[in-house]
């Protein structure tokens, strides 16, 4: 028999990881082909001391922090972060997602379209120090 709900569950260890550098991972969950969706929801997973590459997405992005504490390097702007807070990262934001701590940061994205959206790449670095190459996608 079908289901008519739609309900859809997909636990984690179902999608497969889209490795970062350091250990760090990331994975885009529920997405139109998954499940449907007409919003993307994902979970990432950041190292230690590891730094994604400078990120300009051509959406917004949402994200709630799960643990860990970390930093958004802007242009400019260090915007610190820690468990259970919200970022709001509007669409052509160049930022960088560091985690200059000793524990893993883990948060979960969202995305206001059926999949991971268009994103440019380039080095990043935290500002007033020299960039440091690319360093692989977030989540």
């Amino acid at each position: 028999m079908a289901r008519l709900s739609g309900v859809r569950v997909i636990p984690r260890d179902d999608v497969a990881a889209i490795d970062l550098p350091g250990g760090s991972w990331s994975r885009v969950l529920l997405t139109k082909a998954r499940v449907g969706s007409d919003t993307a929801l994902g979970v990432s997973s950041f190292a230690p001391g590891t730094q994604t590459a400078s990120l300009n997405h051509a959406t917004d992005e949402l994200a709630y922090v799960l643990t860990g504490h970390g930093e958004l390097w802007l242009e400019d702007e260090v915007v610190p972060y820690g468990p259970e807070s919200a970022l709001f990262i509007p669409a052509g934001v160049w930022h960088v997602v560091a985690n200059p701590g000793t524990e893993p940061v883990t948060m979960v994205f969202v995305f206001p379209g059926p999949d991971y959206p268009a994103t440019e790449r380039r080095p990043g670095s935290r500002p007033g120090t020299a960039p440091s190459g690319d360093h692989g996608t977030p989540g």
